[in-house]
């Protein structure tokens, strides 16, 4: 058994209403929280629950972002996977020893998780996320 899970598919598209009208409309997955706008990665992103994973709607909001280029060069489609993982920096290690190609050799942080995304180069073409959970604060 592994201590490693899906956290969520991430899926890059032009029009976040138009998708969510599927995923949610259409589907009726429940949106889990407002659209959240992500300044660093420069998208915007709706979170659908999904069991105990999760679908992420991924939509840029500059046109010189990674997203907007991926969304360019790749169109609407699938852009990432993310597993969450027990401990991000002792799995970084092992994959950075083992020669993957690492586009975060360092975690970056955000929401009360630890992320950082592997290069497709080493995963068979899919881009892939790492996330943590941080530990939750005392008395919080």
């Amino acid at each position: 058994m592994t201590d490693i899970n899906l956290n969520h598919i991430a899926i890059v598209v032009d029009d976040l209403d138009a998708a969510l009208g599927f995923w949610r409309g259409s589907l009726g997955l429940p949106q889990a929280g407002a659209v959240e706008t992500v300044p660093d990665e420069a998208v915007d992103i709706a979170i659908l629950s999904l069991g105990d994973a999760h679908i992420e709607l991924i939509q840029p909001t500059t046109a010189d972002s990674g997203v907007a280029k991926f969304l360019a060069n790749r169109g609407p489609g699938l852009h990432h996977v993310c597993l969450e993982v027990p401990d991000l920096d002792a799995k970084l290690a092992e994959l950075q020893k083992s020669g993957c190609e690492l586009i975060n050799e360092s975690p970056r942080e955000r929401d009360g998780r630890r992320y950082a995304f592997i290069h497709p180069d080493s995963t068979g073409g899919v881009l892939l996320e790492l996330y943590e959970k941080l530990p939750a604060e005392p008395g919080g």
